[in-house]
């Protein structure tokens, strides 16, 4: 028997795991964000712990971006390996289920080659944030918006997003803690709307880039409204820009009208 068990583990260990692609989407006020912490709640921890009710093992699953604590995803992507061959629509129902009750939903999950990643093989993200214009306290939206009160001027913040498009050195705009080897980083999308809702007026920031650094979104979006606001002029954006010194940055908005909407991959398998 001792034998046989040690077969099955080198056989195993041999044989490719099939993976899957999940599509995820969560509410991200309750975690430490999505990297998986010791003493903290993170969506990486609760998505291995619903695969370790599945496939008694531990299981480590990578993603296509490490949201910040308090940052919500529509479209966040992540891979597991499994032992089984998964039916796609049997894991993603099994997985809903011991996610229950936390704010994490599996939307989709697709078998894909042994060796697509769900970081490495991206190609774009896309981001969203929802800003919140009124006086009036939100309470439905409370915690998924980033609610400002004074009224803010659209045109200036379109104005003042074009300075940020193209290829840049983003050192304003990254946090002191960011780890990536360099600040320069390809601004592909930075477009404003202004929408009537049924909450009110809404400003939704839609972003897309290969990648991004620690904090850009967010850095971004504070510095514009200030624009927004009239402290600062179009211009002054662009000047710092050029100072390549985070101090030149405008104040940072918080984490709960992020949300991440999308990950391009040259062959999608969500399509």
């Amino acid at each position: 028997m001792r034998r046989l068990l040690a077969l099955i583990a080198i056989a195993r260990y041999i044989a490719p795991m099939p993976r899957y692609a999940l599509l995820v989407e969560y509410d991200g006020a309750p975690f430490a964000g999505w990297q998986r912490q010791a003493d903290q709640p993170s969506v990486q921890g609760a998505i291995e712990a619903a695969l370790a009710r599945l496939e008694k093992r531990d299981h480590t699953i990578a993603a296509a971006g490490r949201t910040d604590a308090g940052v919500h995803a529509y479209g966040q992507v992540a891979h597991c390996d499994m032992d089984k061959d998964w039916d796609p629509f049997r894991l993603s129902e099994a997985l809903n289920f011991h996610l229950k009750p936390l704010p994490v939903s599996i939307r989709d999950c697709r078998r894909v080659a042994d060796d697509w990643h769900a970081r490495f093989s991206a190609t774009e993200r896309q981001y969203i944030f929802r800003l919140l214009n009124r006086r009036a306290p939100a309470t439905h939206l409370r915690g998924f918006v980033w609610q400002v009160t004074q009224p803010l001027d659209l045109h200036p913040m379109q104005e003042a997003a074009q300075h940020l498009l193209g290829l840049h050195d983003f050192t304003t705009f990254r946090a002191s803690i960011c780890q990536a080897a360099s600040p320069v980083k390809t601004l592909d999308k930075l477009d404003i709307e202004q929408i009537e809702t049924e909450s009110g007026i809404e400003f939704r920031f839609h972003l897309a880039a290969r990648s991004f650094l620690h904090n850009q979104v967010r850095s971004f979006v504070g510095t514009l409204e200030r624009v927004g606001a009239g402290s600062w002029d179009p211009i002054d954006v662009k000047t710092a820009l050029e100072a390549c010194d985070r101090a030149a940055c405008g104040p940072v908005s918080p984490p709960q009208g992020l949300y991440l909407s999308k990950v391009g991959y040259p062959d999608d398998p969500f399509v």
